[in-house]
């Protein structure tokens, strides 16, 4: 007896062709009259020209066993025509396990920036991402400009080991990745915390200011002894703002003068406030200095230490409690209290030493422009200069800036 082959289970219907209007509007009209269901659909189109793909299973309850096999004949039939009529392309492929559920298998997104990306260095990615067992359910491109973003969506990996492997061949590349759970947590509110000093803004103002005091190399020395972790962050900050004594106050207005913002630095912060995120600033800096950047910026939050002033002149102290490494945890931990946002929706983003412990609390730690030790420990790196680069670690595409300046 001659058995009968199986009825695939699904059918793969794949249209491509230059991009016009309607086609998906075609395409779901034809299969409307078929007993059918729509158990994925994807739509990309690049360069202007379109890829549609449509994956479908048979409703057993109208086409049982057998039938299936010969509705799926049918529904071919039925697409070629269409297809044709609107100068398309389409390919099919069956198979033969039904699509189940994949609610038990790990999402997660990397997220790679590049300026440029070379194919050489994707392909080490996906080589690395393949090694480590995940496979690539999705790639879709975020930006184009002021770097190239992609988002890669994973199944079936271990986050910690998928990270190791692609932080190092990130660096082989000179590229930047980051790897996080997938999930709507990454579109709901999220407070961002962000270092001011070489953060935010270009260089260092305790070394602006002391330009003006006349002892610009040795400020600078200690600053680079602590941003390497050298030399404890207090005492490197006392040290240099004891340099500083007698220094007249009304420097301090010339230097707020001489700030200049990182590129993408209003960019990333006015995004962010329109997507409705809240914006904090935390700073080894002096808020004399830093209250001026949230005013300007409209931040939501800020910490910062207080220079000392008596009789017009800066004293060589400070005064009130020390913003160091941990006070800078510290004012992410009261900044996430008073949003009302759990800390694993926080982002912290810095370039020193001493903003590990921030860094390391957040949910998602950014070293950006960093020093190794802090590359090292965050969870990813951003080495291009772009401040605004962030939001797609976020999963806010180039359009989603672009749309939220216009709805601004």
């Amino acid at each position: 007896m001659t058995l009968a082959n199986p009825a695939p289970a699904t059918l793969l219907v794949t249209v491509t062709g230059r991009d016009r209007p309607g086609v998906s509007a075609r395409l779901l009209s034809t299969l409307s009259v078929f007993p059918v269901t729509l158990v994925d659909l994807e739509q990309v189109v690049i360069g202007g020209r379109l890829v549609l793909g449509a994956l479908l299973s048979a409703d057993d309850r109208s086409a049982p066993g057998v039938r299936a096999g010969r509705m799926f004949d049918e529904v071919r039939a039925a697409v070629e025509k269409t297809v044709v009529d609107i100068g398309m392309e389409v390919d099919f492929a069956t198979g033969g396990e039904r699509v189940g559920s994949a609610s038990g298998n790990t999402k997660l997104d990397v997220t790679i920036l590049a300026d440029p990306l070379r194919p050489g260095a994707l392909s080490a990615i996906t080589s690395c991402i393949a090694r480590a067992g995940a496979n690539i359910d999705r790639i879709e491109r975020l930006a184009g400009y002021p770097v190239t973003a992609l988002l890669l969506t994973l199944s079936g990996a271990d986050i910690e080991r998928l990270r190791t492997g692609l932080a190092l061949e990130a660096v082989t590349q000179s590229i930047d990745v980051a790897v996080q759970p997938s999930g709507l947590h990454r579109r709901s509110k999220h407070l961002v915390v962000m270092d001011v000093d070489s953060t935010l803004i270009q260089g260092e103002v305790i070394e602006l200011l002391a330009e003006h005091a006349g002892c610009a190399e040795e400020v600078a020395r200690v600053t680079e002894e602590a941003m390497r972790g050298e030399l404890d962050f207090e005492e490197s900050l006392r040290r240099r703002v004891a340099l500083l004594k007698g220094l007249d106050a009304g420097a301090l207005e010339e230097v707020r003068g001489q700030l200049v913002l990182t590129p993408g630095a209003r960019t990333l912060v006015r995004t962010l406030k329109r997507l409705g995120y809240e914006c904090a600033l935390v700073s080894g800096g002096f808020t004399q200095l830093t209250d001026s950047l949230v005013e300007r910026l409209g931040i939501d939050y800020s910490a910062a230490n207080t220079l000392e002033i008596v009789d017009g002149k800066l004293t060589g102290g400070l005064v009130g409690p020390i913003i160091d490494r941990k006070g800078k945890a510290i004012a992410l931990e009261r900044f996430a209290a008073e949003a009302g946002v759990p800390l694993s929706q926080t982002v912290a983003i810095g370039d020193g030493a001493n903003d590990l412990d921030m860094l390391q609390l957040a949910g998602l730690g950014v070293a950006f422009n960093a020093k190794p030790v802090v590359r090292a420990k965050a969870d990813t790196s951003v080495s291009v200069p772009y401040l605004d680069s962030i939001v797609f670690l976020l999963g806010i595409s180039r359009e989603d800036v672009e749309a939220a300046d216009l709805d601004g």
